[in-house]
């Protein structure tokens, strides 16, 4: 549509008045402002429980195998699995909240990360541990469902720093995750790294059951069109599949060049229904729109940047002192010296959100993606002192939460209210997928630079760090391409 200054806007019009708004009543406005503190900490401990869930694993993966006496390969299905059940789920349960209602799939989420965690930590076999990861990973559908909820309960002028702050948990839950599982593991046992969480996931279950509202906005009469659902589950579980075990199996393998083939085929495929069902999962119009395929392919770039980085520092941190870059920690101390990153993502994501109002997500995404990309730089040149690492990760985190923070308020504008939670979901699939890349590639290039002991050379990680900074870099040529918010327009108009 055009607006009154002439400029192209790529939000549909239905989606202009404000979505998600009840009927006033005398005194509900306020009822509602002191409501949405509550219905935010839910969420956001909804959110952190489901990123400290992927991220505590990987530090532990050594001692779990070595405790349910497994190799390293078979233990890395718990990565996997985990990725592979979000990435094909997350689009079904997203559009069955919109269709159902955001706080019934929430609560979903949310029990089966908590059924998951009761499953691994009372297990002591690794196919055990694996089946419980499976189901956690349903609730990697907390993300867009949340998104929806926002959009569905906050006033206007406090939904882009609430959803700035929940989107930037996943970065956030990353860091934390990677401090807490040294100490848990050194002092409790593996176990504790489910119990902790699932005592969460009851506790968050039953606060939002109580506490948030029906979903005001639903898609009546709609269905859910299984054959593009299962089309487009098979295509990501094909790619993430090759991309996981890529360097296990072998890139040029027969079994990883037919799962690349074999997820280009499937998603032509999915396309191709969706595009002919009379109740499509994803519509492709919405998805055809320049704010949403823009920030999604931005989407891909920083999950890619983010895990690249988040996957290596701690074991450059662990690297003996011997190989003239490492520093020779422990995994608690691995995890202490990538705070700043976490820290910078917690001050980042609200304020890119607060910021929304004033300037749009459009300037946060690009200043994020560039942050991104002039963190991964510092830690090229500069990694001999934890000082120096310590300005690059809190340079890199703040690009992470910003350009996080404002992604999801793009997608979040630029959709009709009844394809919030699916948009949604497929921005969070599209970070899972580059999240993938950036650790299966990054550490591809660390051990194609290794010494003749086997260690690690250094060139191989400023490699990596290059590519990360390359998708920040290419993020933010990408990001130029993302239209400017209504906001931004309404004030060059008023202006």
């Amino acid at each position: 549509m055009t607006t009154v200054d002439g400029t192209r806007s790529d939000v549909p019009s239905h989606a202009a008045p404000d979505p998600g708004a009840r009927p006033s009543a005398p005194g509900a406005d306020t009822a509602a402002e002191r409501r949405t503190g509550p219905i935010l900490l839910i969420l956001v401990l909804g959110a952190l429980t489901y990123s400290l869930l992927q991220s505590m694993l990987s530090p532990a993966l050594p001692v779990i195998t070595r405790e349910v006496g497994t190799t390293t390969d078979t233990a890395s299905w718990l990565l996997t699995a985990y990725l592979l059940v979000a990435s094909v789920t997350t689009p079904v349960v997203s559009r069955l909240g919109d269709i159902h209602g955001k706080k019934k799939l929430f609560v979903v989420a949310i029990g089966a990360l908590g059924v998951g965690s009761l499953i691994c930590g009372l297990a002591d076999s690794i196919a055990l541990l694996i089946v419980g990861r499976a189901i956690q990973g349903v609730g990697a559908a907390v993300f867009p469902l949340s998104f929806g909820i926002v959009r569905d309960e906050f006033p206007p002028h406090r939904r882009a720093a609430a959803i700035g702050l929940t989107s930037a948990v996943m970065g956030i839950g990353g860091g934390i995750g990677s401090v807490l599982a040294g100490p848990i593991v050194d002092h409790l046992s593996y176990h504790w790294l489910f119990w902790i969480p699932m005592v969460v996931c009851v506790g968050t279950v039953a606060a939002a059951w109580v506490v948030i509202p029906e979903s005001p906005q639903r898609v009546a009469g709609a269905r859910i069109n299984w054959l593009g659902a299962a089309l487009l589950g098979g295509a990501l579980a094909c790619l993430l599949l090759a991309v996981s075990k890529g360097r296990s199996w072998g890139w040029g393998s027969a079994t990883v060049v037919g799962l690349f083939v074999g997820a280009v085929v499937l998603l032509a495929l999915w396309v191709f229904s969706e595009l002919r069902s009379s109740t499509p999962l994803v519509d492709m119009k919405v998805m055809r729109l320049r704010g949403v395929w823009t920030t999604n392919a931005v989407g891909v770039l920083c999950g890619y940047g983010m895990m690249a980085t988040m996957f290596l520092m701690p074991q450059m941190f662990q690297l003996p002192k011997s190989t003239g870059f490492g520093f020779g920690t422990t995994v608690t101390m691995a995890g202490v010296y990538v705070l700043p990153m976490a820290v910078a993502m917690l001050v980042a994501g609200p304020t890119a959100g607060a910021l929304e109002g004033r300037i749009g997500s459009k300037p946060s995404l690009l200043m994020g993606c560039a942050a991104l990309a002039g963190g991964s730089l510092l830690l090229i040149v500069a990694h001999s002192e934890v000082w120096q690492i310590a300005v690059g990760l809190f340079v890199f985190g703040l690009g992470v939460g910003a350009a996080m923070a404002a992604m999801a308020n793009v997608i979040v504008g630029a959709v009709p209210p009844d394809q919030t939670g699916i948009a949604s979901g497929i921005n969070t699939i599209a970070r899972t997928v580059g999240m993938s890349f950036g650790s299966a590639l990054s550490m591809v290039a660390v051990t194609s630079h290794v010494t003749a002991a086997g260690v690690p050379e250094e060139s191989g990680f400023t490699l990596a760090f290059a590519i990360a900074a390359g998708a920040g870099v290419l993020a933010l040529l990408v990001g130029l391409l993302v239209p400017a918010g209504r906001r931004a327009a309404a004030r060059k108009v008023a202006g």
